[in-house]
């Protein structure tokens, strides 16, 4: 037996290569004693014809597969190999043929660390036990990944197709319905788009329209105020009977509901008269009113069933007498409206006559009237407030957007603001209708009720005074 000169395992003298290392050993008698010892490399062998010199080089080697290099591990020692006395089960015929590696009868060194080479590995299955069967699809394949990223890609492309031959359309439609109703350019603002921390006031305004007795007469008047940042909403109603001088500083007076028209020229210069109105408007309530909006109310009706009607929860049940036409040169006729407390729904017909409902039925002699109090310009108010909090409830659900195009239509022919699109739906987004605060300017607080030289009935600040309004509506504000 000799040792192996790389691991220092012992070898058969016969045998061609180590059973531990798998490296090429030397069997020459060039390179063994007689005695069979190893030849330290760098001496000579003696006992031949010629003392031939052993070289340091350690020669061709022929390795197994799946084997490592047979130098020690970074911190190893050289004593950790561990040596195995190897016996081989059949002769070797040649260095390239190796012999099958069966376990040695031999004990291994137990406190050796037992070689991580000497065996291949088993396969390594990523993600499973065991290997896919026949026909089995591997999830990780790349091309399976590749066909996935393209079927992706075109779907994401289409969608993007389909919702820029939706939009495009629709913006060019929403961007004209907002050259319509405005004197502003659609995505221009005059707010700072809302994000300013100063209130911001604006004037609504509704009239009959063309057909009607008092035409443009401003049946109703509210003034929205809302704190951006909070959204803190306050409705102030102004009573369309407060009586005023007009234009200012003229000695002339007249209902407060009369500036419009007059300052426009019934609707000849929306734009003179909303300004002529907003300007009254700040110097009876002391706010600062930069903004206006009409409401035309044949339209509004005509919104109200584009919409699908409007569910209104009805606080207080009433009846009134209502012209049968709106024009009463076609039909001077009445009819007696009736209206009972509790949710109702209601189409654009039902909706106005309920929000400009003021004759008892007293007048046209059809009986007694329920609730008179529900006929007051204050209950009148109210009542357009609650048609104006329901439409926006319906414009903001979902189910409503297929009747989206046909109530844009109904509105071009219903609105006019001086207000952008953009403004005008940042402040109807932000405004919060369902925890507003009213203020009504009424007998029990702040007017009262007195008769003009010509015989009109018309309301005034109680003792005159103009400040009282003022300080009223400065201390009922929602801040």
């Amino acid at each position: 037996m000799r040792s192996c000169e790389f691991c220092r395992s012992e070898v058969p003298d016969n045998a061609s290569f180590c059973g531990i290392c798998g490296r090429e050993v030397r069997s020459s008698p060039q390179t063994m004693r007689g005695n069979g010892n190893s030849v330290i490399p760098g001496q000579n062998i003696p006992g031949s014809g010629n003392d031939v010199p052993v070289s340091r080089s350690p020669g061709r080697s022929t390795r197994k597969p799946y084997q490592f290099s047979p130098q020690p591990y970074q911190d190893q020692k050289q004593a950790d190999v561990p040596t195995v006395a190897y016996s081989p089960r059949a002769s070797v015929v040649s260095p390239i043929q190796q012999v099958p590696y069966s376990s040695p009868p031999a004990t291994v060194n137990p406190g050796a660390q037992r070689y991580p080479a000497a065996q291949p590995p088993p396969p390594l299955y990523v993600g499973n036990s065991k290997p896919p069967k026949r026909g089995q699809v591997n999830p990780s394949q790349p091309k399976r990944r590749g066909k996935g990223c393209l079927i992706s890609a075109a779907v994401v492309l289409l969608l993007l197709f389909i919702l820029g031959a939706i939009a495009i359309p629709t913006a060019q439609n929403v961007l004209a319905f907002g050259s319509a109703i405005s004197t502003q350019s659609s995505l221009s603002t005059q707010t700072g788009y809302m994000g300013t921390s100063d209130r911001v006031n604006i004037l609504i305004m509704g009239y009959g329209g063309s057909g009607h007795d008092g035409a443009y007469l401003t049946d109703s008047m509210v003034v929205m105020s809302l704190m951006p940042q909070s959204h803190h909403t306050t409705l102030i109603s102004v009573p369309r009977d407060l009586w005023v001088q007009n234009p200012p500083n003229s000695g002339n007076y007249t209902k407060i509901n009369a500036v419009y028209p007059v300052a426009s020229q019934n609707n000849a210069d929306p734009v003179a008269g909303g300004d002529a109105a907003a300007q009254k408007v700040s110097l009876v309530t002391g706010l600062d009113v930069k903004y206006w909006m009409t409401i035309n109310f044949t339209g509004f009706r005509d919104f109200i069933n584009a919409i699908g009607g409007v569910d209104v929860n009805v606080p207080d049940s009433f009846n009134a007498c209502y012209p049968k036409n709106d024009d009463a040169s076609v039909d001077p006729s009445w009819i007696k409206i009736q209206f009972n407390k509790g949710l109702q729904h209601m189409n654009g017909a039902t909706a106005i006559m309920y929000a400009r409902a003021r004759e008892p039925v007293e007048v046209c002699g059809m009986g007694v009237s329920e609730n008179q109090a529900e006929l007051t310009d204050f209950a009148r108010s109210a009542r357009q407030q609650l048609i104006m909090k329901a439409a926006l409830a319906k414009l903001r659900d979902w189910h409503t957007w297929p009747s989206f195009f046909s109530a844009l239509e109904a509105l071009k022919r219903t609105i006019y603001t001086n207000l952008s699109l953009a403004d005008l739906a940042l402040f109807a987004m932000k405004m919060d209708l369902n925890n507003a605060h009213r203020v009504g300017l009424s007998f029990s607080n702040v007017l009262m009720d007195s008769r003009s030289s010509d015989g009109q009935d018309i309301l005034l600040p109680q003792n005159d005074d103009w400040n009282l309004i003022k300080t009223y509506i400065n201390q009922q504000l929602y801040n």
